[in-house]
């Protein structure tokens, strides 16, 4: 049976509805109130709201598509049932835009909070340093918020969103309780590290020498292979922040004993136990120095491997054995992006040595405002750094980083690269 009228028109009161809903939607820069040191990186605004403009631009076209087909002649052929189809094809799109708006509507809403609104912007513009590889790619737009739990994650840039189209801006979710200090940079700056390794396309590389590797036998490379998605975002962490990656990954990983010993095959995270002394040796490989070894010792007193089934111990075994040889191989690749350069090359850990680091906070001591001019993944290093020597208590830590949060917001909202200088001492930086 052929459509009704009545039929038509309630299809066309449902269509004209969700172009009023629609119209409801505006951009962000209408409807997000937050100060300008808040506001996201310029590039990150402007992808989101075309992106987002597009869609929405592309949805009213398909309704008004739908009215003008139930108005035309070919809708006087169709059935009700295929009307209500199109209908229901087109409400679920609707849906979906509107899925992808509240996505980035929940990063941006928290820019209005006092403080956190421009921490946030802080931690955009520490992201984006640490992502940057001059000459090698282009960095997409990045974007940082908050939410519960103690893990961080990221939606990575030209990635699928719900309901399609690709995401144009990474969006990177940072736990709350890590605000504010080191540690905030360990989880960032790991999530930073996925978004990297897919512009590099690290794993297409470094597969087939992980499968290489597993031919002599043995279990070790087979689940080096598994988890290299984790290893290598732990890698680059490591390498722009030194002990103060692996001080934060303890922290996250620092969970009740059958956690931090449960081994899934499902699971693309190494062993928990295992992740912490994968991270402890890319440290002793990039930047050689006892603390290391001592952190090592410490992890181990935490969860002594005392009570463990044996298969457990020997798979434990074989991954440790292996591990010197596939951190040398992660630190020496050099995969086509780089042009010959090693990744550790390119990261320029030869910067970044511990005795650098400490000789570096001794310097901004005496002359707080180099601090403010240097890298913002440099300063989180160094102040990692000071914290592991006892340099710099937990509370002068906070403190400090506020303080850089902020100044790294308002310098990205002022577009000015030359921070005032700053001829007191600063709280942070007192000695001990």
């Amino acid at each position: 049976m052929v459509i009704s009228p009545f039929a038509a028109w309630m299809l066309a009161q449902e269509a004209r509805a969700l172009l009023t809903r629609l119209a409801h939607v505006k951009p962000f820069a209408l409807i997000e109130p937050m100060l300008p040191a808040a506001a996201l990186q310029p590039d990150a605004q402007v992808a989101t709201e075309r992106y987002l403009l597009a869609g929405r631009r592309a949805l009213r076209a398909l309704v008004l598509d739908f009215l003008a087909w139930l108005q035309g002649a070919r809708a006087g052929h169709a059935t009700a049932a295929e009307a209500q189809r199109r209908f229901t094809l087109l409400r679920l799109r609707f849906n979906a835009v509107l899925t992808q708006f509240d996505l980035f509507n929940d990063v941006i809403s928290q820019r209005s909070e006092r403080d956190i609104g421009v921490w946030l912007c802080g931690l955009d513009v520490v992201a984006a340093d640490a992502l940057r590889l001059p000459g090698v790619y282009q960095s997409p737009p990045l974007m940082c918020y908050l939410d519960r739990g103690i893990g961080a994650a990221i939606r990575r840039a030209r990635t699928r969103l719900p309901g399609g189209g690709e995401s144009p801006v990474a969006i990177i979710r940072v736990p709350r309780e890590r605000m504010v200090g080191s540690g905030i940079a360990s989880s960032l700056i790991h999530e930073v590290g996925h978004q990297a390794s897919a512009l590099l396309d690290l794993t297409t590389s470094l597969r087939p020498l992980l499968q290489g590797m597993q031919r002599g036998g043995g279990n070790a490379w087979k689940l080096f292979e598994r988890w290299i998605g984790e290893i290598l975002s732990d890698f680059w962490s490591c390498a722009r922040l030194g002990i103060s990656a692996t001080l934060g990954l303890m922290s996250v990983v620092g969970l009740p004993r059958p956690f931090v010993f449960r081994l899934s095959l499902d699971d693309p995270h190494p062993v928990p136990w295992l992740r912490v002394r994968l991270s402890c040796a890319m440290g002793m490989a990039m930047f050689p120095h006892p603390q290391w070894r001592r952190l090592e010792e410490l992890w181990s007193a935490y969860y002594p491997l005392d009570g463990l089934d044996a298969a457990h111990r020997q798979l434990f075994a074989e991954v440790l054995a292996a591990t010197p040889g596939f951190v040398g191989l992660l630190a020496n690749h050099r995969p086509p992006a780089l042009r010959g350069r090693s990744l550790q090359e390119a990261l320029g850990v030869a910067q970044r040595q511990p005795a650098r680091l400490d000789a570096l906070f001794g310097q901004w001591q005496r002359a707080p405002s180099a601090m403010y001019r240097a890298a913002p993944s440099l300063v989180f290093a160094v102040l990692g750094q000071a914290r592991a020597n006892a340099r710099l208590t937990p509370e002068e830590e906070s403190h400090l980083f506020g303080r850089l949060l902020t100044h790294w917001a308002l310098r990205s909202a002022l577009n000015d690269t030359t921070p005032a200088v700053r001829p007191r001492q600063e709280p942070g930086l007192t000695v001990h």
